[in-house]
């Protein structure tokens, strides 16, 4: 069985198989592989909205063995398509999926549809920086951070998400994030359990559908 994954950036690429990568490694041994793909350089979250799905209908139609996920930032609301809501994210998306799969000349079938799966990053992959708070202190050399924020992590207003936050905290102590370097190292040795369980909204479900891909 195969999972192929998509997300926006390379930081979201490459932080997903830092912090993911002893899941990765053991479905692999379960027979599952778990591939992430970013999507390509331009306005990516408009890409990855009205492309994946497109991408998502080729790859399943000639592969009965694969799912194919998307998972965008929520942030910002109402790109590619009107979407303020995980839930809203998911409504369009699967809208997308079932023309995509008509323009094919297919007709909406269950058993296609239950293999293309809708997650997020409420609201962006910087949630997952702020639930593991023990690690970004180590990242940047401190005993505490002195900034607060909304908890649980996934409660950041959408018009000051995460990434600002990490941004703010990274500048606070004098230094400058950059996601592709920063996001990884943090997440290395991060529980992957420890972080869903802080962000039960939109990560933990995610990671509830790796686990049980078997499954599908």
């Amino acid at each position: 069985m195969k999972a192929i994954i998509y997300v926006e950036g390379s930081s979201d690429k490459l932080a997903l198989e830092a912090l993911l990568n002893p899941l990765i490694e053991q479905k692999l041994q379960e027979g599952v592989t778990i591939e992430i793909f970013e999507t390509p350089e331009g306005d990516r979250k408009a890409s990855l909205l009205t492309k994946v799905p497109h991408k998502a209908i080729n790859i399943l139609m000639n592969d009965p063995t694969a799912v194919v996920a998307a998972v965008p930032d929520l942030y910002p609301k109402n790109k590619g398509f009107p979407h303020e809501t995980y839930q809203d994210l998911v409504r369009g998306l699967t809208s997308r999926f079932e023309q995509a799969c008509q323009k094919k000349g297919h007709q909406p079938d269950e058993r296609i549809n239950r293999r293309f799966k809708v997650f997020c990053f409420k609201h962006d992959l910087e949630v997952l920086i702020l639930a593991a708070e023990e690690s970004l202190c180590a990242q940047l050399g401190v005993a505490s951070l002195g900034v607060s924020w909304r908890k649980p992590v996934e409660d950041q207003n959408q018009d000051h998400p995460p990434k600002y936050v990490v941004e703010e905290i990274y500048r606070r102590h004098g230094q400058k994030y950059k996601g592709t370097v920063d996001a990884p190292l943090i997440f290395r040795g991060v529980s992957y359990h420890q972080i869903a369980e802080r962000c039960p909204q939109c990560f933990g479900p995610f990671v509830e559908f790796l686990e049980n891909l078997q499954d599908v």
